[in-house]
């Protein structure tokens, strides 16, 4: 059974943890470089908690950790990518351990997610990454019964393609 779970303070470092494997994970689409400590940066970590926008989730499966999910909730139009809306939300980051694919987890999480946060959304993808692409389509169609727009964007803030979509 799939539980989406706030992720308190005092489970930074389990964050940081899971953000590592994520990182790791994804640097052959992405160019994450480790530093000398052996170690992925994520600027943003403590941001979580100081920010009201920024939401962190873990993602559990019967209890264990399955994953993570960083959203962006009602972002300005001139601080999001593509969408028009006056409020946009955002999947910042969304990873799924190894062990739990394929099996129905992310895309439940994903609508999930996107249920709790009504409005217009923005579900980005670095360029090479295609099964993320490939991932996100698939859902997003589920979710927006095909009312959605992929746009990819090539510009010195981003490259690759970004889903827009309202929640039905």
């Amino acid at each position: 059974m799939l539980e989406i779970m706030e992720v308190p303070y005092e489970d930074k470092v389990v964050l940081n943890h899971l953000i590592q494997f994520y990182r790791y994970d994804s640097s052959e689409f992405d160019d994450h470089v480790l530093n000398n400590h052996g170690v992925y940066l994520y600027k943003y970590l403590d941001h979580q908690w100081t920010d009201h926008y920024r939401h962190p989730y873990f993602l559990k499966v019967d209890g264990e950790l399955a994953g993570l999910a960083l959203v962006l909730s009602n972002v300005p139009k001139e601080f999001v990518k593509v969408s028009t809306a006056e409020e946009t939300n955002v999947i910042s980051d969304f990873f799924i351990m190894r062990k739990f694919r394929n099996q129905g987890y992310g895309k439940q999480a994903a609508h999930k997610i996107f249920n709790e946060f009504k409005g217009a959304w923005e579900v980005r993808q670095t360029l090479k990454n295609t099964p993320a692409n490939k991932f996100w389509n698939k859902v997003i169609n589920d979710y927006t019964a095909g009312e959605y727009t992929e746009i990819i964007v090539d510009d010195e803030k981003w490259h690759g393609p970004i889903q827009v979509f309202q929640n039905p």
